[in-house]
């Protein structure tokens, strides 16, 4: 497997792709497949994990020659038959893979999407097709490519005749995010197609230019559709995903398909060769018990041990933390005021609802959330106010990092609302109490290839409102585990969500006991890997 992400490896993760390359693995094992994995070393892992040194490839990139070192870091791994096994992680190094304070990507600027990242996964691609060529990485039945990140190594072994060998090994592609595609320019730019491979792009026919241009930007490559064109198979990650991507989008009116690849797609689909496999859940054996207390002092604590550790990453405190620490500040002196207890269902609790949102601040995620509304100014604020209505002691608590014009309205409105916490930024051990202790999780993407937030939640007996889109209607069950919700065009979509928010709210207050009818319903549910991983074997490795 070639990725840029590894939750299996400390600072090695940013979205759901770094889950899977952890599980996966593991999951694959059980089976009989035995998964190596190929990343950058984004210049600190091979120190952080004492790897050892295999050696370094030389090829030729733009106009110089550069050395890239290969390391190797073995992660042991116990698989269900309970044998021992090394899953071996084979890190790439070299000063164009790292970026500041250790990020995988970087955000680069406006005027110029993709070029820092772009750059550094097209000579990571090049340095793995060397590293086959010269044997430093042993041979393999498959090469399974995870996102735009990798479609220059599809379309090297495709086109560059120095790999040809690769042709032999056949070659699958996932796709995670169909939105994020890696476009860059073909020429005229430090970060282009004929920077990095002058000679491979004298070469090229006519008929290989098309399949690596996007449809859209003539003057462009898409290394995404590199690797939907010319990979023998491609992988969604839900079944419902692979069917929406086949038809064109339609952003006004809140459509997210194949975002002006869906030609390729349905080509591809027609041959047989498109397949969606939803991703699986890791669950462990404790119990969960949906009708115990959700514990605001716990989520309280957690918060702030986030907010302080922001703070301390930064001269400058923050408008945005400031006022999150203050809210919970004044929350927590509420409940000192009030004598009250949080641990008991009898008791007259300062907060007795809690709704949360862990998730990153784009437009995937929270489009319909920003949308204007007529009475209350936006959709979030039409939640917020309902919230109050029905529940006078709620709270909504929001997780998320991402954009800064989404993180800056969402400041204003955390200002604005006294039961709404908003902190930005993502803490692994917050987002896990956010996952336990809260009574109802919004997740309102406008698409969702498959979704792992809300496995996270129904794992921990917390229902989900969701758009009813790509995995996230094929793990979520409505009136039943959940709800679900739709509606045509952003405005519907948005009215849809409220008014489901309000029968959540409203089932919570008046049925209590059928609301934990359905936390436990959530918990009940299993997206297990080893399923997940039978399908691969049979779906994708054959």
């Amino acid at each position: 497997m070639i990725a840029a992400e590894n939750d299996a490896i400390k600072g090695a993760k940013v979205g759901g792709m770094a889950d899977v390359i952890r599980d996966l693995p593991l999951a694959l094992a059980g089976v009989d497949i035995n998964v190596d994995v190929a990343m950058p070393n984004y210049g600190f892992i091979a120190k952080q994990q004492q790897a050892t040194l295999v050696g370094e490839v030389v090829v030729k990139f733009g106009a110089n020659s550069e050395k890239v070192v290969l390391w190797q870091l073995s992660l042991p791994i116990k698989a269900p038959n309970s044998t021992k096994i090394n899953n071996q992680v084979f890190l790439f190094d070299h000063p164009l893979f790292n970026g500041p304070n250790n990020q995988v990507y970087c955000n680069g600027s406006s005027e110029r999407p993709f070029a820092e990242d772009a750059s550094k996964f097209a000579l990571f691609n090049l340095a793995v097709a060397q590293a086959y060529v010269d044997g430093l990485l042993g041979r393999v039945d498959y090469l399974h490519m995870h996102d735009w990140h990798t479609g220059f190594l599809v379309m090297l072994r495709a086109f560059a005749t120095e790999y040809k060998t690769l042709k032999d090994i056949r070659c699958v592609f996932s796709i995670h995010n169909l939105a994020i595609q890696g476009i860059r320019p073909i020429r005229d730019d430090v970060s282009s197609f004929c920077a990095w491979y002058p000679d491979l792009a004298r070469q090229l026919t006519h008929e290989q230019k098309l399949q690596i241009t996007d449809p859209r930007y003539p003057e462009c490559i898409n290394p995404m559709r590199m690797g939907i064109e010319l990979s023998d198979k491609v992988h969604l990650v839900s079944p419902s995903y692979a069917t929406e991507v086949l038809l064109p989008s339609d952003h006004q009116n809140g459509f997210f398909g194949g975002e002006g690849l869906e030609q390729s797609l349905q080509d591809k689909h027609q041959r047989g060769d498109v397949v969606g496999i939803l991703n699986g859940c890791v669950y462990d054996d404790s119990s969960v018990k949906p009708d115990s207390q959700q514990a605001f002092i716990q989520i309280e604590a957690s918060a702030q041990r986030a907010l302080i550790r922001w703070m301390g990453q930064s001269l400058w405190v923050k408008s945005v933390d400031q006022i999150a620490l203050s809210r919970l500040q004044l929350l927590s002196m509420k409940n000192s005021y009030d004598h009250r207890a949080i641990t008991t269902s009898s008791g007259a609790e300062t907060v007795d609802f809690v709704m949360t949102s862990v998730g990153r601040l784009t437009d995937q995620k929270v489009l319909l959330l920003r949308q204007p509304h007529h009475e209350y100014g936006s959709t979030l604020e039409a939640i917020l106010t309902q919230l109050n209505i029905q529940k006078p002691n709620g709270l909504f608590v929001l997780l998320g990092s991402g954009d800064e014009q989404i993180a800056q309205e969402f400041q204003v409105i955390a200002a604005k609302y006294d039961n709404f916490v908003f902190l930005n930024g993502y803490d692994d051990a917050l987002s896990q109490v956010l996952y336990k202790q809260g009574d109802l999780f919004i997740m309102p993407s406008s698409f969702e290839p498959c979704g792992i937030s809300q496995l996270l939640a129904m794992k921990s007996a917390q229902v989900c409102i969701a758009h009813s889109v790509g995995g996230l209607k094929d793990t979520i069950i409505h009136q039943k585990n959940g709800w679900l919700f739709e509606g045509q065009g952003l405005a519907e979509q948005s009215q849809q969500l409220i008014e489901v928010v309000v029968s959540a709210l409203s089932l919570h207050t008046n049925d209590l006991l059928q609301y934990q009818k359905m936390r436990q319903s959530a918990a009940d549910v299993r997206f297990d890997w080893h399923s997940v991983a039978q399908q691969y074997k049979d779906k994708l490795y054959q």
